[in-house]
């Protein structure tokens, strides 16, 4: 592409590419597509974007082009590649000058010189550094702000790679540059302490933009260009956060803005530090304690902190204290000597009044709440407890970061801190003056602070009388004043209910929670409360009376809140009623059953919310056992749209849909056309061989054991298909996954079963004359073929004769090496239905007069005597021995109070089970006891 003749070409392009008409827009772009991969395009773009000149939109439009093509054509190995004279060329022209007007296409330029330097920096580029230098010490200031702006993207950039070879070359950059980068931060920030009195806010907001940006580039080189960063002395010498801090109070608001923005970043400066080099980090501890402890925990910062600095803080004071560089070994002569010096340090900071102090203001400061809240949670309660409790909140949010932080230093030192809280906790006895709202925040902060550390606290409170004493009367306290602390009391209770609560109590606490749940202001209430039936000792008995009234107020909960977060925890509460109660729910669902569809259409664009409606719907299958069957209209939907990979919400979905298939299947009384149907979603899953393919394998045993004629019918031989390229490449855990559910097959239909895996059976064929080494696959191998060989003799034969002629050997011979290695593997069989089924199976060739079946007699007899005795058991009742796998046509399973009653599918194992082995002590007995007969006759 010749520049000066494409150059009006490519800019009139370019132009119709910003258009807002897509009749002029959509062939421009295509037109520049095609041109992505012509030599001198890219040329042409630099020309362009660099030509201040011309319109600001389509010099912006050059530069993301040419930003997509370092991405596609840069490298030496992609396809249309660049030359390396053109990119030599370009190079040298990104680097000519460093006076872009416009901000956002100087970051931009900035940004893809960085990708440039990725791939070439140094060995390719090696004047990039040098002219980088070079250009952020001129005098002028736009040349020197974008300079400086390029040196921290490449920068950044050089820092994020992580190969071995790669972090040497940026080893070996920041030892040659770090001194100039800390001239350059100390003269900006120099600089911006002199300016910052002068009045002149355009000077001071430049300075300080440059101290800004020579930190970050500081901040990338200290913490990624060292292996041992303590080694080097400018590296432990960069503290000017003090004096940044104090010229922070009484700026105006844009300068202050961003002031703390810097000092933001020193303390990510020193967090990454701490958290990549703690050793390196230890003479920095003692300074760095005192330094956040004093601005955060005492009057020295009261007035003049900001919320995001104390955050800052406050993660820099945790990060310490949790360090486990910093924690010695229970036998302090194992620990290094780095270890037992900053544990020294800590020690000797973390002093009682030091300790105490942090943890009195943690509680009577940071934990109250605040007016703003108090009203956010009167006029929304919902969004306030959502934003509340929201994901990562602690890292950046004042509130969730003090109670991180109290958990972490009360768990560190809680020998110290107990005392200080008991006593807080008994200041606070009795109620408490609703008039006095002050009273009433402390009250709620203490108890904050006795929930967060429930599990510290354990020995030293006596839970059970302070809940019957103290607790439960203030929950029945209506005043409006009082809902902040009742709140906190039902939250305080859940923290605890898991930790150390009598279950006599129990019924006491679902009481005090239907009271609540009435109360339609109070509905963050349950929202914050840990479920009433999610911990260990949950007794079913104690919950029966309370059933209808929680599952109905819940059930009205669900309907009225409207936050997503919200209804989620509403409807894992319910999960949880559902499962822990079983069947016995089925009396109180139909109002669920019924608003389910509407809630699951509304939740169209919220699959977080969705996948809580799935969990419900797991344990409302469960709960509903074969009566599921009427929810079918609502729930074959959604399992199909949960398991279809071709739809974007299985990403999200997949997995509880999988599990709610499942249920569904077990739980089934029979089989529906379009229940079977569902199944054409299985093979796409099988292909993708993900971590959900255990569940696939459940899911096909489900359907086999459902309804085996319908499905082997309509789907075996596609899943044949699937199952023979799975078993190329999938693990031997996996290969016995896949032959368990053939086996499954085989037992459950003898005559189509082998027909329909039969490409199958040859592979399991060779795999026990070849002595399979995996002991749990040769296990299963055995087991198909017993199958085969016990309940359809003709189509064992028919496979006899076709690997006869596939190893080239007589079928006799055949026959006696499989007799033979079986005999010789039957240790390797350790479930007693295998080796019953596998002596049955040798049993039943020994009426042949075939020499070779006859030259094994003892061998197969050896090994039935030994499955024989593997089975017997002694009938306590009788003192005679009976086989443990038989069960009458009249037996019913017996089911305890513990335990759940057995599934659709449990009762259809076990009536396979019974009519496939029949009696088989009885045929056992009988068959050595002929044999015997033969041989004495």
């Amino acid at each position: 592409m010749d520049l000066n003749s494409a150059s009006t070409v490519v800019l009139q392009v370019l132009t119709q590419a910003t258009s807002q008409d897509t009749a002029v827009l959509k062939p421009a772009e295509e037109q520049l597509k095609q041109w992505e991969t012509q030599p001198g395009f890219y040329s042409v773009l630099l020309n362009i974007f660099t030509n201040h000149s011309l319109d600001i939109n389509v010099r912006w439009l050059a530069v993301l082009y040419f930003k997509n093509g370092i991405d596609r054509y840069w490298r030496r190995v992609a396809p249309h590649a660049l030359s390396e004279e053109e990119k030599s060329t370009l190079r040298a022209g990104l680097i000519t000058n460093f006076n872009e007007p416009i901000n956002q296409i100087a970051t931009q330029i900035a940004v893809l010189i960085a990708k440039v330097a990725r791939l070439d920096c140094p060995r390719q580029w090696p004047e990039l550094i040098p002219t980088l230098i070079e250009s952020v010490k001129v005098q002028d200031d736009l040349r020197q702000h974008r300079a400086l702006l390029t040196f921290y993207h490449v920068t950044k950039t050089l820092a994020s790679k992580c190969l071995a070879a790669d972090r040497k070359l940026f080893y070996d950059l920041a030892s040659g540059i770090y001194s100039f980068a800390c001239s350059l931060w100390n003269h900006h920030t120099d600089t911006f302490l002199q300016q910052v009195s002068s009045g002149n806010e355009a000077a001071v907001l430049s300075s300080l933009e440059r101290t800004l940006l020579s930190l970050k580039v500081l901040r990338k080189l200290t913490v990624n260009g060292f292996v041992e960063p303590h080694k080097n002395m400018e590296v432990m010498v960069s503290e000017r956060s003090d004096l940044l801090f104090c010229r922070s109070i009484g700026t105006d608001n844009v300068c202050r803005e961003r002031l703390e923005k810097t000092i933001i970043l020193f303390t990510k400066v020193l967090l990454d530090f701490l958290d990549q080099h703690p050793f390196s980090f230890t003479p920095l501890i003692q300074r760095s304690l005192e330094f956040s402890v004093s601005y955060v925990f005492t009057e020295v910062g009261e007035g003049v902190t900001f919320e995001r600095f104390i955050v800052q803080c406050m993660n820099l004071i945790k990060m310490i204290v949790k360090n486990y560089a910093y924690k010695p070994s229970k036998n302090f002569e194992d620990s290094s000597p780095e270890t037992l010096e900053a544990h020294k340090i800590k020690m000797a900071f973390f002093t009682y009044p030091t300790l105490t102090e942090i943890c009195r203001r943690l509680v009577s400061h940071y934990f109250l709440l605040t007016e703003e809240e108090l009203t956010m949670w009167e006029e929304d309660p919902e969004g306030f407890t959502v934003e509340e409790t929201g994901g990562d909140s602690w890292k950046y949010s004042l509130r969730p970061c003090t109670e991180v932080l109290f958990i972490d230093i009360f768990h560190e030192y809680n020998q110290t801190l107990t005392p200080v809280l008991l006593e807080m906790m008994q200041t606070l006895q009795g109620p408490t003056n609703v008039e006095d709202m002050n009273a009433l925040l402390i009250k709620d902060a203490v108890y904050n602070a006795v929930g967060l550390a429930a599990f510290e606290l354990f020995d030293s409170v006596d839970f059970d009388q302070w809940f019957k004493n103290q607790l439960l009367p203030e929950l029945q306290v209506v005043h409006n004043r009082y809902k902040p602390l009742r709140r906190r009391v039902i939250w305080l209770i859940g923290q605890w209910i898991s930790v150390k609560f009598k279950s006599d109590l129990r019924p006491m606490l679902y009481e005090a929670i239907c009271n609540l749940l009435q109360d339609q202001d109070l509905v963050v209430l349950f929202f914050n409360c840990s479920s009433p039936v999610d911990d260990f000792e949950f007794r079913t008995d104690q919950f029966l009376p309370y059933l209808e009234t929680m599952f109905t107020l819940l059930f009205q909960l669900l309907q009225q809140v409207t936050e997503c977060d919200t209804k989620m925890h509403v409807l894992h509460v319910l999960s949880c009623v559902i499962e822990r109660v079983n069947v016995q729910i089925r009396p109180y669902v139909g109002c669920l059953v019924q608003y389910l569809p509407l809630l699951w259409k509304q939740s169209e664009e919220h699959n977080m919310l969705r996948c809580a409606i799935l969990t419900t719907l797991i344990h409302l299958v469960q709960g509903l056992g074969a009566d599921s069957k009427n929810l079918y209209p609502f729930l074959l939907p959604v399992i199909q749209l949960s398991t279809d990979v071709s739809q974007p919400p299985h990403v999200y979905l997949l997995e509880d849909g999988l599990e709610l298939w499942l249920v569904t299947l077990e739980n089934s009384p029979c089989i529906t056309p379009e229940l079977l149907r569902i199944f054409q979603n299985m093979s796409p899953l099988l292909e993708l061989s993900s971590e959900n393919l255990r569940t696939c394998f459940k899911i096909i045993n489900g359907y086999i054991f459902l309804s085996s004629t319908e499905f082997l019918q309509t789907y075996a031989v596609g899943l044949c298909q699937s199952f023979c390229e799975l078993l190329e490449e999938i693990t031997s855990e996996g290969q016995v996954q896949v032959l368990k559910v053939v086996e499954n097959a085989l037992k459950v239909n003898p005559v189509l079963g082998p027909q329909m895996f039969q490409p199958i059976l040859p592979c399991v064929f060779t795999g026990i004359i070849e002595g399979e080494r995996y002991p749990v696959v040769m296990s299963t191998y055995l087991g198909v073929m017993g199958r085969v060989l016990l309940q359809n003799t003709s189509f064992f034969s028919s496979l006899l004769n076709e690997m006869a002629r596939t190893f080239n050997q007589e079928m006799d011979q055949l026959l006696g090496n499989m007799i033979e290695m079986w005999v010789d593997r039957m240790d390797n069989i350790t479930q007693p239905e295998r080796r019953k089924l596998s002596a049955l199976a040798l049993l039943s060739l020994l009426p042949s007069d075939n020499s070779v079946i006859q030259d094994k007699f003892c061998g197969i007899i050896n090994i039935s005597v030994e499955g024989l005795h593997d089975v017997m058991t002694e009938d306590p009742e009788t003192g005679t021995y009976k086989d443990c796998m038989l069960m009458s046509h009249l037996e019913e399973p017996k089911v305890t109070e513990d335990e759940e009653p057995p599934t659709e599918q449990d009762k259809r194992k076990k009536m396979s089970t019974r009519w496939v082995c029949g009696d088989l002590r009885t045929r056992l007995l009988l068959e050595i006891i002929l044999i015997t007969v033969f041989i004495v006759l």
